[in-house]
């Protein structure tokens, strides 16, 4: 915790988890497989227009060809893995090098290098499934171009003709990315962040909690900055930990000190109405420095949560305006501790946050360790020195929870929660974040033992029914992908595009109350994606093709590795329009925002930029 006007405590060195995801198999390592051969294909495929030899074009032949086989590799894990590789990327590369092969000569060399060019400049600049036919007609006109353009100059060379010795065809090259770039600019351009949400019935204002009913409690949240990279809600970072009783009414006022950029509440994993959100431009206005605003809502699931800000939630939230949400059934047994794995500006180090000044639980006891990730990468978490149970996941309790091996790896996602419970031994037990032995919480006196052990995987964990087959009202597709893109002007190559787009320009999930919806969701980035889906909790049918078997997995923040698919699905039972994202803030803040949006619901607020 940092005191007002002080430095985070218990910051401590630690290997970032992050880039490629710990989750990741055999399907996370094709991912890797075919961008390594993406890179090789821009190396070969020039030289092969340059040279227009055989030996070159065997060598790109044989690139694709390596691409294909990881790309039908990719199908058994999910068809959105490898949909757009198997459409598009590989047939350009392929069709083209067999005529090459077939019936060589320049003109043949020219465009099988050229569609070699094209199938990565596709992977770089991913498309959704709309624009499948114009990718592919447009591509197919640029080689019968270049097929044309070479046929030509070759013409003019026989005669000698100097503007046949021009680089004509690195024109061709220059010219697809920039037309194709200035295609996707001016879509982004044309996608107002608000362009989705209006004409609605209701307004997302009257889907608030109750207001005339006294509430069972009240707490105050005031943020204010106490130095150019602290910011503390009633003085100190994270903020106070809230406490209340399942179905009581609770009532947060939020007071904005000083903090120039505004502040909201988004009250993480627990199912408030739509107005009680605190999405900036969405849910709410931002509450600006002297203004306060009033949250009141009834949580309907005991469990760990947390609260943070969404008004530029990728600095605001590292800088320290979060806090825990603990909902009560029943007065707590045993001991508990709450840990939040957090990485503070400016720092490379995990700290793990814990309150001060608790005493050591007896032998004997049972102590309940609530784990909360903060930061924005997911981090694997170790309990040692004792047999323990994950008894609930994103504040969901698992049903036949068994005990786990001490030292077992838990990846805790960017926004996610564990509740670990055991028997307190009468040797210390430790708790530490992963490859770091000195961000440790210890409980009981002596050193912390310091295991390894298997990584937890909750898809088979625990016990209980399979989920019933039923049918869905909806189902939707997300390809979450590595690219260049634009969102609100700004263009890079980022992690962070759905279907080919970046926010504003992702198209909403349009559900009716009561829909029974499924989303399949693919993992094709080189990096974790942590989505979180606001006012709902989803459950996880399978992942690359397996079904879920354990206890049924629940969750609101479910992380992506790269090469894995899941099959989720959730119960539109919360009107509203509501942030569906990666909890990586920065990746939010790059464009990986989308909304499910409730037929006829819109909003009364605008915003200029991201709620990240």
């Amino acid at each position: 915790m940092v005191p007002a006007g002080g430095k985070p405590r218990h910051v401590l060195p630690t290997r970032r988890a992050g880039g490629r995801g710990d989750g990741e198999g055999v399907y996370g390592i094709l991912i890797f497989t075919d961008l390594t051969l993406a890179i090789l294909m821009l190396i070969v495929a020039p030289v092969l227009g340059l040279r227009g030899s055989r030996r070159w074009l065997h060598i790109v032949a044989g690139t694709a060809a390596a691409r294909l086989a990881v790309a039908c590799l990719l199908l058994t894990g999910s068809p959105l893995l490898a949909d757009s590789r198997l459409t598009v990327q590989v047939p350009l590369a392929v069709l083209p090098i067999v005529w090459a092969l077939r019936r060589p000569g320049r003109t043949a060399m020219h465009v099988a290098a050229t569609g070699a060019l094209l199938s990565v400049w596709w992977l770089l600049l991913p498309f959704g499934p709309p624009d499948v036919a114009a990718v592919l007609g447009g591509s197919v006109a640029i080689l019968g171009a270049v097929g044309a353009v070479s046929v030509l100059l070759g013409r003019g060379r026989a005669n000698g003709s100097r503007p046949a010795g021009l680089p004509w065809l690195a024109v061709f090259a220059l010219l697809v990315p920039t037309a194709s770039l200035g295609v996707a600019a001016q879509a982004n351009a044309s996608a107002g962040g608000d362009h989705q949400h209006a004409g609605g019935s209701v307004g997302v204002d009257q889907l608030t909690g109750p207001r005339t009913q006294e509430p069972d409690v009240r707490f105050t949240l005031t943020a204010a900055r106490t130095s150019a990279d602290a910011l503390t809600f009633n003085g100190t970072a994270p903020g106070p930990e809230l406490r209340a009783k399942r179905g009581r009414l609770i009532e947060v006022t939020l007071v904005n000190t000083d903090v120039t950029e505004g502040v909201t509440v988004h009250w993480h994993g627990v199912d408030v109405p739509n107005a009680e959100d605190g999405v900036p431009g969405v849910t709410q206005n931002a509450v600006m420095p002297g203004e306060r605003h009033v949250y009141r809502f009834v949580p309907t699931r005991a469990g760990t949560f947390w609260y943070h800000t969404h008004r530029d939630g990728s600095l605001n939230v590292q800088r320290g305006l979060f806090g825990a949400l603990i909902i009560e059934d029943d007065a707590a047994s045993g001991v508990e501790r709450t840990a939040f794995t957090h990485i503070w500006p400016g720092s490379q180090a995990v700290s793990l946050e814990t309150a001060e000044g608790q005493d050591a639980p007896a032998a004997g006891t049972t102590v309940r360790v609530r784990l909360i990730n903060s930061s924005e990468e997911a981090q694997t978490v170790r309990v040692s020195g004792t047999p323990f149970r994950v008894a609930a996941l994103d504040g969901n309790p698992i049903e036949g929870a068994t005990d786990l091996t001490s030292g077992t790896g838990l990846l805790l996602p960017a926004g996610g929660r564990y509740d670990v419970v055991f028997t307190m031994p009468a040797t210390p037990v430790g708790v530490a974040v992963d490859g770091s032995p000195d961000a440790t919480l210890t409980l009981g006196s002596g050193d912390a033992p310091q295991d390894g052990g298997p990584a937890f995987d909750p898809l088979a964990y625990g016990s209980g029914a399979p989920a019933p087959k039923q049918h869905h009202q909806r189902t939707f597709a997300l390809r979450l992908d590595d690219g260049f893109g634009f969102s609100q002007g700004q263009f890079g190559y980022v992690s962070s595009l759905i279907n080919g787009r970046l926010y504003p320009a992702v198209p909403s999930l349009e559900v009716d109350r009561g829909d029974r919806v499924k989303v399949t969701i693919a993992g094709r980035s080189v990096v974790n994606h942590p989505f979180h889906l606001h006012g709902h909790r989803i459950r996880v049918l399978s992942r690359n093709g397996v079904a879920a078997t354990g206890s049924p997995w629940w969750t609101d923040t479910l992380n992506v590795g790269t090469g894995e698919a899941y099959e989720i699905e959730f119960t539109a039972d919360n009107p509203g329009i509501w942030m569906d994202h990666c909890h990586n803030f920065s990746h939010g803040a790059n464009g990986m925002i989308m909304h499910v949006t409730y037929a006829g619901v819109s909003t009364p607020y605008s915003s200029d930029h991201s709620p990240e």
